[in-house]
């Protein structure tokens, strides 16, 4: 008989999305157990950048939803231990052209009137945000609000600062269900955690959940590799990214997809990414996903042309066809909750998703609208990966 513990809520997924759900559902006085079948940060957030964007988001549901993480994340900056990394370091959007210029200025234009700060750069004037930038590019837009996190370390600290009970290598086998098809806690091959609510917090696994469940929720995997350069002094003081990773993120295409995005850490190495691409859960290294990322950064940043690249890694976005996360109850489920399939956004997207959550396991007042991202919705058309491209 498997032991048995009885939690306010069960979190499924120890990544920084579960991390905050936790933190926050502790905070509104809940009890909380986080289970996950392998470790901290052991998925998609251990191979994320640790972006905190607001730049790359037309205005609309999930730039209201990152505008109340950028608060947040803030707050929290001040009150987590500095291995998290919290660094404000800002954005800078570049345009090759005077095309891009012009649609980075429509684009951010409908930013500003969500909230968001976006200055025009002119192209005489980028050199004294980033000094060693390519010449000749148009112009750009800067923005403050950009930040980053390292984060394994955010998910980490916020586990530790919820107090929730851990139970790590433990995979999920069940979703426990009463007479009338509530839940009632999860199965493990350990021990049955009952619990009158159960967060589907596992990212690109959330469909798998989902389906022990006895739902349909579409999450798909986006596989996308990441560039660690020898480190270096301070050569890039910002987020740095051509235009065109605003059209990438914003694609459905299950295509290979390159937009370099640049940027230096605390630590010295500089992190390059970011690809795109649906392949199911291929593990394989694309050599043309790392060459184009190689080239493209050296084409923003000349400087780097000679640089050592020490390694590589990759992981898997959450992808939802609409680009918007579940998060919520779900109300095929009586006690089911979702908050995954954010994509790329999850590290920056977590404490606003955490916060949601803790509004509607306890019946406070949301901060914002949950409605846009009701994990029943119809999220649009998707394809379906093939069973090998999902072993």
């Amino acid at each position: 008989m498997p032991n048995r513990h009885s939690p306010d809520v069960v979190i499924i997924g120890a990544g920084v999305v579960g991390a905050a759900c936790a933190y926050y559902a502790a905070r509104s006085g809940l009890t909380v157990a986080v289970v996950d079948r392998g470790p901290v940060a052991g998925g998609t957030t251990g191979a994320g950048e640790g972006n905190l964007l607001v730049s790359d988001k037309e205005a609309g549901p999930e730039l209201d939803l990152a505008l109340l993480s950028t608060r947040l994340w803030r707050d929290l900056s001040a009150t987590l231990p500095p291995e998290t990394e919290y660094e404000p370091k800002g954005g800078l959007v570049v345009a090759p052209d005077e095309p891009a210029l012009k649609a980075l200025r429509a684009f951010a234009e409908g930013q500003r009137a969500a909230g968001v700060t976006a200055t025009e750069v002119p192209a005489d004037r980028l050199a004294d945000l980033e000094p060693h930038l390519a010449p000749g590019l148009a112009g750009g837009f800067h923005y403050p609000q950009d930040a980053q996190v390292q984060p394994a370390q955010a998910a980490a600290r916020l586990l530790a600062a919820s107090g929730a009970a851990l139970h790590l290598g433990e995979e999920v086998t069940a979703i426990l269900r009463g007479p009338t098809g509530a839940v009632r806690g999860v199965r493990t091959g350990r021990r049955e955690l009952l619990a009158p609510a159960v967060v589907n917090a596992a990212g690109t696994w959330g469909g798998e959940i989902a389906r022990l469940a006895g739902v349909h929720l579409p999450v798909l995997p986006r596989r996308g590799f990441v560039l660690v350069t020898e480190p270096l002094p301070r050569i890039v003081r910002h987020k740095v990214y051509a235009a065109d990773y605003i059209a990438d993120v914003a694609s459905g295409s299950a295509a290979l997809q390159s937009s370099a995005v640049v940027e230096g850490t605390p630590g010295g190495p500089v992190l390059i990414g970011a690809t795109r691409e649906r392949v199911g859960f291929d593990r394989s290294l694309s050599t043309e996903a790392l060459r184009r990322l190689a080239a493209q950064a050296a084409r923003l940043f000349p400087v780097l042309a000679d640089v050592q690249v020490l390694r590589a890694y990759h992981g898997f976005r959450p992808y939802l066809p609409d680009h918007l996360p579940a998060i919520g109850p779900d109300p095929r489920v009586p006690g089911l909750h979702h908050a995954c399939g954010h994509e790329g956004a999850g590290i920056g997207l977590a404490p606003a998703t955490g916060v949601l959550l803790a509004a509607a396991l306890t019946g406070a007042e949301p901060p914002l609208d949950p409605a846009p991202f009701r994990p029943e919705r119809d999220h649009g058309p998707a394809d379906v990966p093939t069973q090998e491209q999902q072993s």
